[in-house]
């Protein structure tokens, strides 16, 4: 049977670039971690743009001697360039810092063992992402795992995947659940044993085939279907290699049957029924641990977005780990899932391999997750604008996505400004655009009209909003917002705007906030943070809701709740003050230093105007039923000036500083 032996702890790290030390014997030069690691996680938060980029080395002494089972070296993520030694031996290079790989290492084990790894996230221009408004977090930032099977097992060297393919499909009321295996090192006799179980555990499936008998299809029925959030149904395949009764390998496979499909005027359908996808997009990072996060932040994350209300992510702009789309599967997100194909192209074929390669190992091993609906192919390629060689590259890519998949859409994020009628909307199945009309742009007022014109220019087109968003500084106030202030309320403004113009317009396949999660980009330096990009509706360690957060919640929950805005804003210098509300409910009530302001109507948000604030605590209480939210406001003789923005260089002088080679 398959032993799998997480190997996180007990590693030697240095920032030594050397050769030489590929097979030291001494390591009590280096500096002994634990794994998820980056050299990254304080100084690509930090701003300047200079955070360390280079080759790095890892090392560990492994406990496994030679045996008669294959011993496989298991890699979830390296950024972004990784070569794996072992005892002094080359033996893997792979270029990618978001996909698993597996190095086998049964032929090169001996006595003792030092496994040495060079992880390097310097700038190479053949290896994706180029250019990005992120920080390239380098290291070993996900699991390593050591795997030991029988001679006989499940592929572990099919491009990072399980192995096994499973495919769902409906047919009228019964689920066809064809089911490919890759078996390394067959032999006569042996046999694959199927079965599918219900999420209450109860076998329904059973057959037992040859092993050559690797692409069946497996029936039942009446299937339980999975239906996103409101119902994410989970059925297994277990699926095992056995020889004489003794099962050599075994794995277990989770999936969904669920049927979807996107209509240009209505939008997107779930198993036939309308099912209206607005969610937002997410970063991997995390203050102070970069892209070094475990399970903990991860469903951590999970909460947040299934709190908001949100029923649909874009995991952008690379492969993330396995778990969270694990966990996209277990709660009911549908996904988009993208390779960081990302703002700048490099004319060389190997740099295009990279990117294929690339789309290759995303697809291969997320293939089986029902939560994962499309296959992005690229992000803002043209955002320093169009050049030859970029259509073919996407059409190559969009030709391989369809090759490996047939079951879903591919899609692009366009810029908003690009004509409706450009050929980068002609590849793919389904596009979406990077809308910042309010933000970069224009008004936020404009955003409507401007998403009605584009689809009466190109009315045939699915299109969506990948992409919408403002920053906003936790720390900047105002009761007077305006586009680029920075101020938690201009960005709470933008988003009340948004969120009504996207939920009446439902001819978008889908919207997608930008970002659920302030984020590091190292070259940033703007509203008042250096090193971040301040978009997300919670902040960057995780703590704080902003007050768009809530604006959210009120369209999308279900969850009953009242949530008084411009906390943070707790220090006013005026004699009045009007109360805005957050809420889901009809009606909400106010009570201010005890004395009670009526109860309003409302749908989403709630103000109460001119309230008079007395020198300084007021206690500000909401109410809706049972629901409640206090909150204090200061009132002081002279305006607080902290919140204000002192940063006193244009915006555009700003905004466009990453993008710069």
């Amino acid at each position: 049977m398959r032993k799998v032996t997480n190997i996180n702890e007990n590693w030697y790290f240095t920032k030594v670039d050397d050769i030489n030390n590929v097979n030291v014997s001494d390591l009590s030069w280096c500096e002994p971690i634990n794994l998820p690691h980056t050299w990254n996680n304080l100084d690509g938060q930090d701003g300047g743009n200079d955070y360390y980029r280079a080759g790095c080395w890892y090392y560990k002494k492994l406990n496994v001697k030679k045996t008669d089972k294959e011993v496989y070296l298991e890699i979830k993520a390296a950024s972004m360039i990784a070569d794996v030694y072992l005892n002094g031996k080359h033996l893997f290079n792979h270029k990618g810092g978001f996909s698993t790989f597996r190095v086998r290492l049964t032929p090169h084990l001996e006595e003792e063992n030092l496994l040495a790894v060079r992880v390097d996230n310097g700038k190479d221009n053949n290896v994706y992402p180029l250019r990005a408004d992120f920080t390239f977090f380098g290291g070993l930032y996900r699991d390593v795992n050591l795997i030991e099977v029988d001679s006989t097992h499940f592929d572990l060297e099919y491009f990072g995947s399980k192995g096994v393919k499973v495919t769902p499909t409906v047919v009228k009321k019964e689920a066809h659940v064809r089911v490919e295996t890759f078996v390394t090192n067959p032999k006569e006799n042996q046999k694959l044993v199927y079965e599918i179980f219900s999420k209450e555990g109860e076998r329904i499936v059973h057959e037992i085939k040859t092993v050559d008998e690797n692409d069946i299809t497996l029936t039942f029925k009446n299937p339980h279907l999975w239906h996103g959030i409101e119902d994410p149904y989970l059925y297994t395949l277990r699926v095992g290699i056995v020889d004489k009764d003794v099962i050599l390998d075994q794995l277990d496979i989770p999936f969904g049957v669920r049927t979807f499909h996107i209509d240009k005027d209505e939008g997107f359908f779930l198993n036939g029924k309308p099912y209206m996808l607005r969610g937002v997009c997410r970063h991997q990072d995390r203050l102070n641990m970069g892209w070094a996060i475990t399970k903990k932040e991860h469903k951590e994350d999970m909460e947040l977005i299934k709190e908001v209300g949100a029923n649909t992510i874009r995991l952008a702009h690379y492969q993330h780990d396995d778990y969270f789309y694990d966990l996209c599967d277990q709660y009911g997100m549908v996904v988009w899932a993208e390779i960081p194909f990302i703002s700048k192209m490099y004319k060389a074929r190997e740099a295009q391999e990279n990117a294929l390669s690339q789309l290759k190992e995303l697809i291969i091993q997320n293939y089986n997750h029902p939560s994962i609906i499309c296959w992005g192919v690229g992000n803002e390629i043209t955002l320093k604008g169009t050049e030859d060689g970029q259509i073919e590259a996407f059409k190559e890519l969009n030709e391989l996505a369809k090759k490996l998949d047939q079951t879903r859409y591919t899609t692009l994020a366009n810029m908003s400004y690009i004509d409706p009628n450009s050929e980068f909307n002609k590849i793919t199945d389904i596009v979406s655009y990077n809308h910042y009309m309010g933000w970069y742009y224009d008004e936020v007022e404009s955003s409507g009209p401007r998403l009605d014109q584009d689809r009466k220019n190109n009315p045939d087109l699915i299109f969506g909003v990948s992409e919408y968003g403002a920053e906003g500084n936790i720390y900047y106030h105002t009761d007077k917002p305006k586009q680029s202030d920075y101020s938690e309320e201009y960005q709470t403004f933008f988003h009340e705007h948004m969120a009504k113009v996207l939920m009446e317009r439902k001819y978008l396949w889908a919207t997608h906030i930008w970002n659920m999660f302030d984020f590091a980009s190292d070259a940033r330096d703007e509203g008042g943070v250096q090193g971040r990009n301040n978009k997300g509706l919670v902040t960057y360690d995780r703590k704080i809701k902003k007050d768009s957060f809530f604006i959210y919640k009120a369209y999308w929950s279900k969850e009953p709740f009242v949530h008084i805005c411009e906390r943070r804003f707790e220090k006013r210098h005026k004699p009045t003050m009007n109360v805005k509300i957050f809420s889901n409910q009809k009606k909400v009530s106010l009570n201010v230093n005890g004395k009670d302001y009526g109860t309003i109507k409302g749908d989403k948000t709630f103000i109460f105007k001119d309230i008079p604030l007395e020198m300084g605590e007021n206690k500000v209480i909401a109410t809706s039923g049972d629901l409640k939210d206090e909150v204090i406001f200061i009132r002081q003789e002279q305006p607080e000036l902290s919140y204000i923005n002192q940063d006193t260089r244009r915006k555009e002088d700003l905004v466009t500083k990453w993008w710069q080679d």
